[in-house]
């Protein structure tokens, strides 16, 4: 058997990530694809799989080792005529594969926590230096969870995301606690009755189903946009009777192409053309909550109902392509995002976001805000009605849109006006090329 070096690949622009696990020893037997370590940054954590069969001759990696790409792991005899896979950059925020439910997501994607809970006295001494790392540090910060007073439950007492949901979980079953320092703008605390303790199975047959990994991790940032954003949603309906019949002029040269013309990509394109004429919804508050933010550059954040959850990734400088361009890629991610293949960037940097279920049905809905986005687009199913126009009533196209935005920054009468222009560039796409 011949003696191979098994490094870590090319895992997207992080350098000097941690290595919080290593899941084999010398003497065991691997296979391709087999999770050798794994590895945590403040954004995902990523197992590393091995790219060949055979026997682990030798560690060179330890838990709380800090690598990069090139690193040596292991030295593995690969076994004689077995298959070797190329390396591959390792799956990223949101989309990793099943790795253990440590890190919070990174910043798209359709962005997700819990209200901060006061943290309960534990046995940690306060000045103790908590054993933790970057993304669980972060995922406490964002709860409002004090790390020296959560017990570890890893490796030397290291806390992994799962010992600060127990730690929360305490609070709300109503242990005891001190009061928390809120965060710095809609860090709130919160005084909540005990959640109800039920044994359900007594009222008849249940079935307990694990939440995925995604959903476990992005439900609590969406209690936390929910709780501290005020959210106000403007609801309004624009007529694409036209843009649909130019829609369907152009499929077919798209799908020649290998994509699909959907409406997706005009409603990207009409919603930057609304930024444009309403900065303030491509903005951000700062830290302080005091000033305002606004973007000089649009990345559209395109929610996509995976098997596992929703994920946002997020189409960057949608303002310089076309709609066939955005077509395109709007088809390239979503396949990414299905296939847990998303790049590192691919859910980062988004300012305004578009939640579609125009495939699915509804009339409306109330979308929650991608913090620290201020405003979301949410977009439900089209209906052929009867519209009076022109002395007549004439059977249109009319598209439900529901808009939801961050009170603190925009008012209501913003609100209808960037709804009332979105409607008008939707129902006359020309206005896209002023």
């Amino acid at each position: 058997m011949a003696t191979r070096e098994i490094s870590v690949p090319d895992i997207g622009d992080f350098k000097d990530v941690d290595v919080i696990e290593v899941l084999v020893k010398a003497g065991d037997v691997v296979q391709p694809e087999q999770s050798l370590i794994t590895v945590e940054s403040d954004k995902a954590t990523m197992e590393i799989p091995s790219p060949a069969a055979g026997v682990v001759k030798e560690l060179r990696i330890k838990a709380g080792d800090k690598v990069s790409k090139g690193s040596l792991i292991l030295l593995l005899d690969a076994t004689a005529g077995a298959p070797t896979i190329a390396p591959k950059k390792s799956p990223e925020p949101g989309a990793a594969a099943p790795a253990p439910a440590r890190a919070a997501p990174a910043a798209p994607v359709v962005p997700i926590g819990r209200p901060a809970p006061p943290p309960v006295e534990l046995s940690r001494a306060p000045d103790s230096v908590p054993h933790a790392s970057p993304s669980v540090r972060k995922f406490a910060r964002d709860l409002g969870v004090d790390l020296p007073r959560v017990r570890g439950s890893g490796p030397k007492g290291r806390i992994t995301q799962a010992d600060v949901q127990e730690f929360v979980k305490g609070v709300m079953r109503g242990a005891p606690a001190a009061a928390a320092a809120p965060a710095a703008r809609g860090g709130l605390a919160f005084d909540l009755p005990e959640w109800p303790q039920v044994d359900f199975a007594k009222f008849g047959p249940v079935e307990t189903k694990p939440l995925s990994r995604i959903r476990k991790l992005s439900g609590g940032f969406l209690h936390r946009n929910w709780v501290s954003i005020p959210h106000v949603t403007q609801h309004d309906e624009a007529d694409i009777t036209e843009l649909e019949a130019f829609r369907k002029e152009n499929a077919l040269v798209a799908e020649k192409g290998g994509f699909k013309l959907t409406m997706l990509a005009f409603l990207v394109k009409a919603s930057v053309n609304a930024l444009k004429e309403f900065p303030d919804f491509n903005a951000s508050l700062d830290k302080t909550g005091d000033n305002l933010i606004v973007k000089k550059y649009y990345h559209i954040g395109v929610a996509v109902d995976t098997p596992d959850g929703l994920l946002v990734p997020v189409i960057k400088d949608a303002d310089r392509k076309g709609v066939f361009d955005l077509a395109k890629e709007l088809a390239e991610v979503s396949k990414a995002a299905r296939e847990k293949k998303l790049k590192p960037d691919a859910m980062r940097g988004g300012t305004f976001s578009i939640s579609s279920l125009g495939g699915i049905g509804g009339t409306s809905f109330t979308p929650i805000i991608n913090a620290p986005e201020v405003a979301i687009l949410g977009v439900a199913r089209s209906q052929m009605r009867p519209v009076y126009k022109d002395g007549a009533f004439v059977p249109r196209l009319m598209l439900p849109l529901s808009l939801a935005y961050d009170h603190r920054v925009i008012d209501g009468a913003a609100g209808a006006r960037f709804t009332t222009y979105l409607a008008s560039v939707l129902s006359d796409i020309r206005r896209t090329l002023l």
